[in-house]
This record gives structure tokens, sequence and C-alpha cells, in this order.
């Protein structure tokens, strides 16, 4: 069985396929800046990598450009699109209504657009992607994985806002938490890994990317994360503001005399890390400028350590206790130097990480010392795999 995972974004379009049998990447790709004249498509098969410009107006013209692609005699893997048996679409955002993975049909699509309000620069793009697929490939079964369905089984005291109860009634204002498919991959392959039962285990993952969030995960299902009502909410990211006290958006907003939209680019695109060390996104960059004597850099660095820490405290209290410290995720994959700083404050815990294990970067490993009371894990995430799995449970 092969499964065509899709992410689609407002002007982007990334794709996986997948043998089922093997759960090998047959191929994968980015199509960028569809509906611009400049659109452009990377494609890579084993080794091999290819980009090819090509102008595309929307995205139905750019799955049948795809498709062309994965049957080329030379970089391509199938002869015939038949060779798909199904399509698995990564969504943001589900809401109340969608618990788990569902087979698309005309009240899931109802379902999808009920949710656009909710993620009004994500879900938008997804139902363009579902859209053309059924146009281009119509007899092909789509299914929807939501990054929010993971977290649906946090109680009602962990999600709930403490702001006037009618805002939650109304507009359904409350914490979804993000990252989903992540969070539950990780944890399922950690369990693995580790020989035992996901069912007995209390595990905190650490999802530090550009985009970053904790999650604690009792017994296999998500009691509390750190995103809230949008992927903003938690701890510091690349370019995000994470958890504030509110009054500082209204205290600069009336001083600076910005507007909601410029507030919401501020904490979006200009705070973090990028905010306080003023040097880059990339954590590498602010590592150079800190071992160089950079006081903002380093200051970055060791705020989103300690935020990160202080998270992973927070839900030792909702689980009581936890057994599994796992990191995913670019920095949290190949940053050693946060992954060291994070565990330091949690010694008291009785973390404790060896330190040569912990300067692999990017692989499967355990880097906890032998006496450490909490067993720490370096685990690759993998939210293509995941989707192509819950794909194929629903369509076999």
């Amino acid at each position: 069985m092969k499964v065509l995972v899709l992410n689609s974004g407002s002007s982007s379009l990334k794709y996986q396929l997948i043998d089922m049998e093997t759960e090998e990447v047959l191929a994968k790709g980015n199509f960028e800046r569809i509906g611009q004249y400049n659109s452009f498509l990377t494609h890579k098969v084993a080794d091999m990598k290819r980009s090819f410009e090509k102008p595309v107006s929307n995205h139905e013209k750019a799955i049948r450009f795809v498709l062309k692609t994965l049957q080329n005699s030379v970089y391509g893997v199938i002869s015939d699109p038949d060779e798909i048996d199904a399509i698995g679409h990564r969504i943001v955002h589900g809401g109340e209504k969608f618990t788990k993975p569902a087979l698309v049909d005309d009240e899931v699509m109802k379902g999808l657009e009920d949710s656009i309000e909710l993620a009004p620069l994500h879900n938008p793009a997804a139902i363009l992607g579902i859209k053309a697929c059924m146009a281009v490939m119509p007899s092909k079964k789509n299914v929807v994985v939501f990054d929010t369905a993971f977290h649906q089984t946090m109680p009602p005291e962990t999600y709930i806002y403490p702001i006037p109860y009618k805002y939650y009634e109304k507009y359904k204002i409350r914490r979804y938490g993000f990252h989903g498919t992540s969070h539950e991959f990780v944890s399922h392959r950690v369990a693995e890994v580790m020989g035992k039962d996901i069912k007995d285990l209390k595990i905190i993952n650490c999802h530090l990317g550009q985009g970053a969030s904790v999650c604690a995960i009792k017994y296999g299902e998500s009691v509390d994360t750190s995103m809230g009502f949008t992927p903003l909410g938690g701890i510091p990211m690349g370019t995000r503001s994470g958890d504030l006290d509110p009054s500082v958006v209204t205290y600069i907003a009336k001083y600076r005399n910005h507007t909601v939209e410029e507030m919401d680019e501020i904490l979006n695109k200009k705070s973090g890390v990028y905010g306080i060390s003023e040097v880059s996104v990339d954590f590498r960059d602010i590592e150079a400028e800190a071992n160089d004597g950079d006081k903002n850099a380093k200051m970055a660095l060791e705020n989103f350590a300690y935020q990160v820490a202080q998270y992973v405290a927070k839900y030792a209290v909702s689980m009581g206790g936890f057994d599994v410290l796992t990191f995913t995720a670019g920095v949290g994959e190949k940053g050693p130097l946060s992954r060291r700083q994070i565990c330091d404050y949690l010694k008291f815990f009785g973390v404790q990480i060896d330190y040569e294990k912990n300067q692999i970067r990017n692989q499967e490993a355990e880097i906890s010392a032998n006496d450490s009371k909490v067993k720490v894990y370096v685990i690759p995430t993998n939210e293509e795999l995941l989707i192509a799995r819950e794909t194929a449970k629903l369509t076999k």
C-alpha cells in the first residue's frame, strides 16, 4: 500500500509518498510560491534532488505536476497514479469536533470549514489541498489528521481559560494545543525503544523547533500542553513570544499606538529568541554570538532553557512525576547545548544526562546518565509517517 501525505500551506505543498509495507519514504518534496510567477518544486528521491521552475496558479495544478514528477522515468517512483492507494492530509486545527483522524466526506468537509475561524491562516490552505486531490484523483480516499486531536483528552480544568465563561461558550476560546502528531509519534516511539507499554509511562515531550511546545503524556494520553488557543502560547520560540502578562500587549499597543494587526506581527514574527537576541531565529547563529560574548544572545538561550524547564516541572505536577523526558524537532534533535541547559535545571527531579552521549545530533539515542532517575531520550519526530499510518488504518 502506498500513501501520499500532503501538508498544504497557503502558497506551498509539501508531500511524501510512503510505502506502508516497509514504511519507506519513496519520494518527498515541496512546491513553493504557488500562485506566483516564480513558483518551483524541489523533489527528492533517495540521494537524488531535482528542482523545477514551474509556474502554477493553484494547488490543483501543483498536484498535477507533482503526480507527473512522481511518474518520471528518471526521478519518479511510480508508473501510474493508481499506484497511490490513499491520501493523508495534515490539518492544524480540528476544534472540539474532531478528536481523531477522519475519512473525508461531506460532513467532515463542513466541519473543516466550520473550524476556519480557529485557524484562518492554516485550515483554508488544507481545504484547498483536499479539494485539489478530489479533483485530480477523484477515486482516491482522503484522510485528515489533526494537530489538535491528540490533545482532546485534556480535562476541562486544564484547557479552560480563567476569563468569562461566555467566551468559551460562544467563541470556543480555550486551550487546544498543537504539534499533536509529533507528540503522539514520539511518545509511542520512545515506549517502543524502551520496550515498555505506553500505558505504564508518564512522558514529557519537548518539541523544540521554530515552533515549540511541551506536552505531558500520561499513559498514552495528552493531559496538558503548552500551546494554547493558537500556536503563539507557551514557551518562547524562534520568533513567537510564548506566554506573556496580557497587560504587556495592551501597554505596548497603547503607548506605541499599534493596531491589533501590528501587535499580532510583533508577537508572532519579531519576538521569541530572535526578539531577545536581535541576532537570528537560528539557534546555531545565536549560540555562535553567545560564544563571542554577546550578552543578549546568551540571555535568549538561557531564557529559552529556563522556560522549557519550568514547563517540564509544571507537567511533573500535572502527572504526579514523570518517567521519561524526550527531545524532538529541529532544536530538540540537533541542539546539545539547549538540551544540557534544560536538563541542568531539572537535576533536583533526578534528571541526569551523560554530557558525552548528549553530543549526538539528529539521531535516536538515550542521553541519560546511568544513575538518572528519569530516562532522557532524543527521538527524531516523523509526523508524516504517523499521518500515513492513520490514513492506511482508515482506508484499508
